[in-house]
């Protein structure tokens, strides 16, 4: 801390003391107030939109006791917690798989330090969607169960997944090395074409004979995959049900997904004692009657872990819909592709806004981009697959880019990781955000300008707030540790508590007929009040069916009121040394005014007297 203002806090502290000796003597002594100013320091990342900034770091800025408004204002609320966090990444084709694997050893070896790595400059991907069997990037369609036209093979003594071990398993092996917990999604484009109705790898079902098979495929291929120290932690039962257009490609309804997962895939799963979650879906949000109906199946609904969705049309905010109907079930962003050649400023303003905001504030656990890496011609892709696929990284020989898409995820990764909760924040103006916290304890807040102009916000946490400027389009993200003074707290709705202040003398509603003190030696009838739902978040202080008001904040307090306004509506906040402070509709704090003056509801910060002890 800097020498004079520990000095200045020193003398601050005695002026305090000095004044309040007599009121303080004659009620015992009283502990000095353990709430201390956080000002911590907050580390910054800007990407902006002409890309003289690529996830640059930035001078650090610190918080520091909030003052003054700022109609652009993010509060940030580590009370208020949501879905937890698995992670942010990307799917590894199998030509992002044979690009990287090209690469010379040691060029790969650095490559993929500077993807999976947590540590340096490194952006720390957590999360990765393969296929099971080809993707339409791949170089051509194939399963692991191929057979010449006319034969079947029920009992699958043909499947192998020996087409991989060239490079999506030693690139998986290489990843597992670095990130040994990355977690691991798998999605076929298609079940083997002897059993699907077409017996073609483009449209055509899976024929209902044969669904006991494809369980048991789906089955082996997780074996298979363990086998080779590749843990799948879950899989989708087909990539994108409702698109037949697709090479490969296969048609799923709803039903017939249901079917399968309740009769097939979950019974096999657990006669095998397989823990890999069984995600529904994986296809587009303006389909939300998809995954309920599967959900809305009881027998199903057992099995399936939640639902997976793709953005290539509907609406992001569709996802809560599928969270208020099952809350209990998990929600995941699996794919969205960049369309090549990329407009940076537009994709970089769309995917942060819309998917790493979009998505998690609307209870997704993760957010994927398509693809990992493409060549300079979006390349290798199947006949009629992606022709225009951008990968995050363009390979082209031993030249790597790093594309929009890059950025886009790393914002995120870089400093989000597994086991993170998103936190309550209200987007504020121009300025999408959405907030987290780490299992560390650190909070990072992912911010982006969607305005035509720069905007200068504050971000607020507890008492404290520090202001950014952030050029139009352009994303920042902010990280900082340690534990904010004054954070929203949890209420006890409905009990009756008296407030005792610092000076050890309890709070009177003073018969309601005039202004409150905190002067009672014992608390008696008027000295209880129970804490009432306000609505919003709020709070409400009753005594003898009165409300305590906060008098416009031009008054002194009193508890007069028959009814509940907003003038009777308080925050609830809980201090470092777990007093309570009561925040006003001005933003002022309630303070007990050294218990020799009437109380008021106008101190910007909180001090000895702005804090209650609960009896």
């Amino acid at each position: 801390m800097n020498k004079k203002l520990s000095l200045l806090g020193c003398a601050l502290c005695c002026a305090i003391l000095f004044s309040c000796k007599k009121d303080l003597s004659s009620a015992g002594a009283a502990a000095a107030p353990t709430i201390v100013r956080a000002n911590e320091s907050v580390s910054v990342w800007v990407t902006t939109t002409d890309k003289s900034k690529l996830l640059q770091t930035q001078a650090n800025v610190s918080f520091a006791a909030d003052a003054g408004t700022n109609p652009v204002t993010i509060n940030i609320d580590e009370a208020t917690s949501y879905q937890g966090i698995d992670g942010f990444g990307y799917t590894l084709t199998g030509a992002s798989a044979s690009l990287i694997n090209g690469l010379g050893a040691g060029q790969k070896n650095t490559l993929l330090q500077e993807l999976f790595a947590t540590t340096g400059s490194n952006i720390g991907i957590s999360y990765l969607r393969i296929s099971i069997g080809a993707s339409d990037l791949s170089a051509q369609p194939f399963t692991y169960n191929d057979l010449p036209a006319g034969q079947t093979d029920n009992n699958l003594n043909n499947f192998s997944i020996s087409r991989e071990m060239t490079d999506l398993i030693p690139v998986l092996k290489s990843i597992l090395v670095i990130n040994p917990n990355i977690k691991i999604l798998g999605s076929p484009w298609t079940a083997p074409i002897w059993m699907k109705t077409n017996g073609a790898y483009v449209n055509g079902s899976l024929k209902p004979e044969y669904y006991d098979a494809y369980a048991r495929y789906l089955v082996k291929y997780i074996k298979a995959m363990r086998d080779q120290g590749i843990i799948i932690d879950a899989i989708t039962p087909q990539n994108e049900p409702l698109n037949p257009y697709n090479n490969p490609s296969m048609v799923m309804q709803a039903t017939d997904q249901a079917n399968f997962i309740k009769n097939n895939l979950g019974p096999q799963f657990s006669a095998n004692q397989i823990k890999t979650k069984i995600i529904a879906y994986d296809h587009n949000t303006d389909r939300t009657d998809y995954p309920l109906a599967v959900l809305q199946d009881a027998a199903a609904n057992a099995y399936v872990d939640g639902s997976a969705f793709h953005l290539y049309s509907g609406n992001i905010n569709a996802l809560n819909d599928v969270h208020t109907a099952f809350p209990a079930k998990n929600i995941y962003f699996t794919e969205q592709w960049v369309g090549g050649p990329s407009n940076f400023a537009g994709d970089l303003q769309w995917h942060v806004n819309t998917l790493i905001i979009g998505a998690t504030r609307n209870w997704s656990r993760n957010v994927l981009e398509w693809n990992l890496a493409a060549d300079q011609n979006y390349g290798p892709h199947t006949q009629g697959g992606c022709s225009t696929c951008e990968g995050a990284l363009t390979v082209n020989g031993s030249n790597v880019t790093r594309n929009v898409s890059y950025y886009i995820i790393a914002h995120a990764s870089k400093f989000v990781r597994p086991g993170a909760v998103r936190i309550a924040s209200n987007i504020a103006g121009t300025i999408q955000n959405v907030a987290f916290k780490n299992t560390d304890g650190t909070k990072v807040v992912i911010a982006s300008n969607s305005g035509s102009s720069s905007s200068t916000f504050k971000v607020k946490w507890g008492t404290q707030s520090f202001t950014y400027t952030l050029p139009a389009g352009a994303v920042a993200t902010f990280k900082w540790s340690g534990t904010a003074t004054g954070n929203p707290g949890t209420a006890p709705i409905g009990q009756v508590v008296s407030l005792r202040g610092f000076n050890n003398q309890f709070v009177s509603g003073e018969n309601g007929v005039k202004a409150m003190w905190c002067n009672r030696a014992a608390p008696g009838d008027w000295e209880k009040f129970t804490v009432v739902d306000a609505g919003g978040g709020k709070i409400a202080l009753m005594s003898m069916n009165k409300y305590v008001s906060s008098e416009n904040g031009a008054a002194s307090v009193t508890c007069s009121r028959a009814t509940i306004s907003d003038w009777e509506k308080f925050d609830w906040v809980v201090n470092a040394d777990g007093k309570i402070s009561f925040r006003g509709n001005n933003g002022l704090y309630l303070s007990s005014e050294n218990g020799v003056n009437e109380m008021t509801c106008t101190r910007p910060t909180i001090s000895g007297w702005e804090a209650f002890s609960l009896n």
